[in-house]
Formats: structure tokens, sequence, C-alpha cells
């Protein structure tokens, strides 16, 4: 019972006490020893995952040109030879970059990719008997299981938090706008320092990559799925960055006029309206006008700005694409050939 049922009386209070000791007398030492069981399980968990993953982990101070501490994070190593997984945000516009390894080395390091699209960049040190991550997969992960964090929240280092993955299939937007998806939600505690930091399941293999806290709400971060990250940074890896094609319009999400959707017989509701253009980008040249309404690409619809981002990929550049659009209420075919985005 709670002790909010008795506020006034001493015999309310003597029943309570009763109670409350008729309860305990009364639970099995069975029972009350595979609570201990459970609990050590979980401890165990924990411990084995920060063992495991806690030696990969790095501190990265950021710094400018004068030596001036511009900001701090934290990644973590998944190649033997030295690349190191971070957030682009911990990284982006840096000057110098210092890295103190989980045993207090200070190698070299350097910048190789980043991409504030998706908030990832990746890192390259110099230095021996590093010791790789075992990375997970996203489609593996579940509500509800284990996750741990392991970072260096205000420059505390090696500092780990457990809670549960809270949820699944989450999206927030990148500074630059983009949408980014494959975003895991969980209750282990995240602080400044944090961010690029591993986030870790009971079999100590590295689920994503810490990347965002609400203020100030308790228990909802946010950490970027690692299948999206094995993705990005092998890209990272291979080119430096990743290319993405683009088309130079300014639009905004508009709903469709349900006649025109049924008598165009369309696929979406709403579509993508042309406010500008850039001067010969790729939609002027294509015939795009002011207050056309973008409906389809490369023939998949296009309900919202953010399902046009999706489609412009780097395999898209410098080849022609047929859109869709609505002029008024006439249907209209047009060929675009997008060109290469421009770096951040």
């Amino acid at each position: 019972m709670k002790s909010a049922d008795f506020e006034v009386g001493g015999e309310a209070g003597a029943t309570q006490v009763s109670l409350q000791h008729e309860s305990t007398a009364s639970t099995p030492p069975a029972a009350a020893h595979e609570e201990d069981a459970l609990l050590d399980a979980y401890s165990k968990a924990v411990v084995r995952a920060a063992d495991e993953v806690g030696p990969s982990v790095v501190n990265i101070e950021v710094r400018r040109r004068n030596g001036e501490h511009a900001g701090s994070g934290s990644g973590f190593v998944i190649t033997p030879d030295g690349f190191v997984l971070t957030n682009s945000h911990v990284v982006h516009g840096a000057e110098r970059i210092e890295i103190v390894l989980a045993d207090g080395r200070r190698p070299d390091a350097y910048v190789v990719g980043d991409d504030p699209d998706t908030d990832l960049a990746v890192l390259r040190v110099y230095a021996p008997q590093l010791h790789p991550v075992r990375l997970g997969e996203s489609r593996e992960t579940r509500v509800g299981q284990l996750a741990i964090a392991i970072g260096n929240p205000y420059g505390f280092q090696c500092t780990v938090t457990a809670g549960v993955v809270s949820a699944l299939g989450r999206s927030f937007r990148a500074k630059t706008g983009r949408l980014i998806d494959d975003i895991i939600q969980t209750d282990a505690a995240l602080n400044p320092g944090n961010s690029g930091g591993p986030l870790v399941n009971s079999r100590g293999e590295v689920i994503g990559v810490n990347t965002a806290v609400i203020l100030p709400g308790q228990g909802i971060c946010f950490a970027i799925g690692i299948d999206t990250a094995k993705q990005v940074a092998g890209w990272l890896i291979k080119d430096g960055k990743i290319r993405r094609s683009y088309i130079g319009l300014g639009g905004q999400n508009v709903p469709l006029h349900r006649r025109v959707v049924r008598f165009h017989q369309l696929p979406v509701s709403s579509g993508v309206l042309v406010i500008s253009t850039a001067s010969g980008c790729p939609a002027a040249s294509a015939g795009l006008r002011e207050g056309d309404v973008l409906i389809e690409f490369d023939g998949q619809p296009v309900a919202s700005i953010d399902a046009l981002h999706k489609l412009l990929t780097g395999d898209r550049i410098g080849r022609h694409w047929p859109l869709t659009i609505l002029r008024g209420t006439e249907e209209i075919a047009l060929q675009v050939t997008p060109a290469e985005s421009p770096s951040h």
C-alpha cells in the first residue's frame, strides 16, 4: 500500500506497518533469490559491454587555430588501422583536433570525411594496438532491450550510462535541414560530450552513434542507427564525402485538391510547390516555374521535400530523369539532369 492512503490516524499507520510486515514475511526465499539473480545478470551485462567497448572510445577535443578550446565530444574506433566514427557537429569546421585514447595516448588525428546531412564524420588516428568495436545491426534492435551509452560527458572520460531502447524509426532534422531516418530513441542518459560515442547492446555490439538530447526533457535521447552509420562511414572512408544530387528549387509541401487527385489518378495527395529556382540550376533548365507542383520523380511519388531529398542520391548526378508536375490543373512531363550538391 502507498503511504498516501494513510494520511491521518495512528491506527491507519499501524495497519500500514502490519501489512508491509506481512507482505515481506510472505515473500518466499526462492523469489528473493531470483530477484537478486536477475539484478546480477543485468549488472554483468552492463559491466561486460563496458569492458569490451570502453577501450575503443576516444575523447575528442576541438581547438581553434590560436589553441583556444572550441568544444569536445566522443568517438569510437571502428577499424584496427585507426578509423574513428563520431558526429559531424563535434568536428565540423575544426581547425585542430586532439584525440585522447582510453589508455591516455594522444595520437595525431585528422578528419577523413564529414557529412552534416547525417551528422556523421570519420577521423583517422595513427597509433598501434587499437581496439575496434564490433558493429551490430539496426534491424536486430528491439524496443525495450538494454542500451548502454559510453562517452565523455563534460570531459569525464569513459562514463557509462544504461537504459533501454525506448523507440525505433524516429526521424529528426540535421542542422542542414535534411531529415535523418533510422534514429534510435533511448533513455540512457546523454550529456554534452557524449555526442559521437557508441550506444551498445548487452552483447557489446554498437547499435548506434549517440547524437542528441531533448532539453529540458528527461530520458529522451537519440542515436543514429548503426546501419546508416556503416553506410555513411564506408562512403566517407572511400571518397571523403557523400555525393548527393540536387535540382536547385526552393519549395514547400502543399496538399492537392481532391478533384485534381481523382482526375489524374495520382498516387499522392500532396506535392512540392515550387517557390523559386536558382538561376541556371537543373530545375530552371528543365523548365520548372514558380507555382508548379512537383508530384513525381523517376516514376516515384513525391509527396514532400523530404521524399524528394531521399530520391536525389549520388547516382542521379549528370543523368536525365523524368519529372511530373502540375501546372494549374494540367499534368506535364519534363526531364531534369541533377547536378552534384555543393559541399556544406
